[in-house]
């Protein structure tokens, strides 16, 4: 949103998510620049507040791994404090390679889990398929922070209005709205993801209905794999997100098409 520019009432969820799109914006992190910023972010939160993961470069306070160089990764900043809100990465394995490049990272640590006797990535064409991962939200647009496990807090004391809080819970939706977009993008329509059972709960309410295909193990806490195919999600999505969902595509083809003809997103780019 520019200076100057009216806001818009958010008391209903239409208007919600209009205030969403004006307040926020999607950005492929297709630069070097960019994703240090996601990966600044997931050290945030992964490492620093939740200590789920080991920062990959503890000095610089980022957090990565090998499947960063299969994967799309999308930011969400917010605009009128150009601050990063949150972001995800899309998973594309390759078709050949190496074994841990061909698998989707659920693959690796909850394969024994999968139980679904079809949608399982064994047994679903190998270029139909991709995961949702290492989504996060960056504490300053939460409500509150979740058990923070340094001694040191993040920095949350960011300058929000009312008016501009009250856009923050859209930002889940938000996200995965983005990932079912680039989903569709890349044409890889069988989507999984690990998740705690209350989110696929959340997200049902918005038309967005993963189903669960594996048992629940203890991995950061008690999570099931799920499965969603992205047509099916474009079908159900309820009428009040769809104004948004088509911005957001509109946002992101262009990013795309440009990253993919650069090749940046197909081959190993690092950290910059």
């Amino acid at each position: 949103m520019t200076p100057g520019t009216p806001r818009i009432g958010c008391d209903t969820p239409t208007r919600l998510f209009e205030c969403f799109r004006h307040e926020f914006r999607f950005q492929l992190a297709d630069t070097p620049a960019l994703r240090r910023r996601v990966f600044r972010l997931r050290h945030d939160v992964y490492c620093r507040e939740l200590g789920y993961e080991k920062p990959a470069d503890a000095a610089a306070r980022l957090e990565f791994d090998t499947f960063d160089d299969e994967a799309i990764l999308c930011l969400l900043s917010h605009n009128d404090s150009d601050s990063d809100a949150g972001c995800l990465r899309l998973v594309l394995p390759r078709p050949t390679g190496p074994d841990a490049a061909c698998r989707l990272p659920l693959q690796g640590y909850a394969g024994q889990s999968l139980i679904h006797p079809t949608l399982h990535p064994g047994r679903l064409p190998h270029d139909t398929l991709c995961e949702i991962s290492r989504l996060a939200i960056a504490p300053g647009f939460r409500r509150r922070p979740r058990r923070l496990a340094a001694t040191t807090p993040p920095d949350t004391a960011l300058p929000f209005s009312e008016a501009q809080r009250r856009t923050f819970p859209a930002i889940l939706v938000g996200l995965f709205l983005a990932s079912t977009a680039l989903v569709g993008l890349v044409e890889r329509p069988h989507v999984f993801a690990m998740m705690e059972a209350r989110l696929p709960r959340l997200l049902a309410r918005s038309g967005l209905n993963f189903a669960r295909v594996g048992e629940t193990i203890d991995f950061h806490g008690r999570r099931s794999a799920y499965y969603i195919d992205q047509r099916c999600a474009e079908q159900e999505m309820v009428e009040a997100l769809r104004p948004l969902y088509r911005h957001i595509q509109q946002t992101l083809a262009p990013q795309l098409s440009r990253a993919l003809n650069d090749a940046a997103l197909t081959a190993p780019s690092g950290i910059g």
